[in-house]
């Protein structure tokens, strides 16, 4: 495995769309070691189709019983140790939300986390999984370092989004209950990397496709890298890629020497 490794993560809201948009060349473009995909609405036979022409990429996924929803990829030149894409409860494994790789170093997490939904209905189904999908990658954690990344449908801070005071505890993403979530892996021992780069920086990942929200940049910052604590300080760059489009979502890197 190289030195230096470069992952890209990218919710492309259904990847056989993203594919008549320019994906392979964007992705040839970005060049990276890992590549991270959620919502990839799509079969395992698809996303076979896909990595046929993503040259020396081999490809794992984890779909949903439900035929065109969520659904989740990663693309990897690094020959993996294993991959798993169960997490030990059958109720949490039917959407395909989950990806773990398992590399001779690392852990490498891949996570479309649950919407908690209009009008929040599924806020309580939404804090159950974060409480199962935590104690799993604890397990983890103990094993080796974990990189942790993917769609985790929150903003932490009101800095991660463009209206906190109108959104907070009505809109899904940005409730006590999810962010008490992801303070839940920071406590675990995971590190926000871009946040601990970029303290002050107002950047998004995500704008709603009505309201011409991404024209006017009202967006929310919900696609993360999350490293452990212990690796953190071997992260050399990490960016939110905003000027990539295709998605509801743009794709964010980490580059990584490990």
């Amino acid at each position: 495995m190289k030195q230096s490794l470069r992952i890209i993560s990218w919710n492309v809201n259904g990847i056989r769309a993203m594919v008549g948009k320019g994906f392979y060349d964007m992705m040839k473009k970005l060049d990276a070691d890992i590549i991270c995909i959620q919502e990839t609405k799509a079969d395992e036979k698809v996303v076979r189709d896909v990595a046929a022409n993503l040259e020396g990429y081999k490809f794992l996924a984890s779909s949903a019983v439900k035929k065109g929803y969520s659904g989740t990829a990663v693309f990897t030149r690094p020959e993996p140790v294993k991959h798993y894409i169960k997490t030990g409860k059958e109720e949490h494994d039917q959407e395909g939300r989950m990806i773990t790789v398992e590399y001779d170093k690392f852990y490498l997490v891949n996570l479309y986390v649950p919407n908690s939904g209009q009008d929040l209905k599924r806020l309580d189904y939404r804090r159950e999984w974060d409480l199962h999908m935590q104690q799993y990658i604890k397990g983890l954690i103990k094993d080796k370092p974990v990189i942790l990344t993917g769609d985790l449908n929150v903003a932490h801070e009101p800095v991660d989004l463009a209206r906190p005071k109108e959104n907070y505890n009505k809109s899904a993403g940005y409730t006590q209950v999810e962010i008490d979530g992801f303070k839940n892996y920071l406590e675990a021992g995971f590190t926000d990397v871009y946040r601990e780069r970029y303290p002050d920086k107002i950047q998004y990942t995500f704008w709603n496709q009505r309201f011409r929200a991404r024209e006017r940049n009202v967006g929310w910052r919900i696609d993360y890298f999350l490293v452990s604590r212990e690796i953190a300080d071997k992260v050399k760059d990490t960016n939110i890629l905003d000027d990539i489009m295709g998605s509801d979502h743009c794709p964010v890197s980490l580059e990584i020497a490990l």
